[in-house]
């Protein structure tokens, strides 16, 4: 009987690994992005600014909101990119259109919010909050990866 159970509890467990998870709402994000990295109101700006870039093809906006050296995994290779005028230079070969797409229609309930920081479609891109002063009092949002 006890092995029984213990079969049962763990079949009940994958099953409900597998079910879809639903978008949160963005009220729900935002308290997460606050208890986890603080300055979700930077955030909601970072946000809004990003995925109009994306959706505008604003090379210069996406390269600003940029914490460099950046990471970015694209082609099968992986670049450190060491200013915002390399992103801009190099953009259309560093972010996929396909990334672009998917950034532009994120949905904030769908965000990735972790220890990390938030992560756009699903990981292609991260943001994290950047410590401006020694305590993190102030901070700004910036990318930090690009995984196409």
């Amino acid at each position: 009987m006890l092995k029984l159970s213990a079969v049962i509890i763990t079949l009940v467990a994958a099953l409900s690994s597998a079910l879809p998870t639903y978008a949160q709402s963005r009220d729900q994000v935002r308290e997460r992005i606050e208890a986890l990295h603080g300055n979700s109101e930077g955030f909601d700006e970072s946000f809004k600014l990003l995925t109009e870039a994306m959706r505008y093809g604003d090379p210069v906006t996406v390269a600003n909101l940029g914490a460099y050296p950046l990471t970015v995994n694209a082609n099968g290779e992986s670049y450190d990119i060491q200013t915002e005028d390399d992103m801009v230079e190099n953009y259309e070969t560093l972010v996929m259109q396909g990334t672009q797409n998917d950034v532009a229609e994120q949905t904030y309930g769908d965000l990735i919010v972790n220890s990390d920081g938030v992560g756009f479609a699903n990981g292609a891109l991260w943001m994290t909050a950047i410590c401006d002063t020694e305590d993190c009092g102030v901070s700004h949002w910036a990318i930090t990866s690009v995984n196409n």
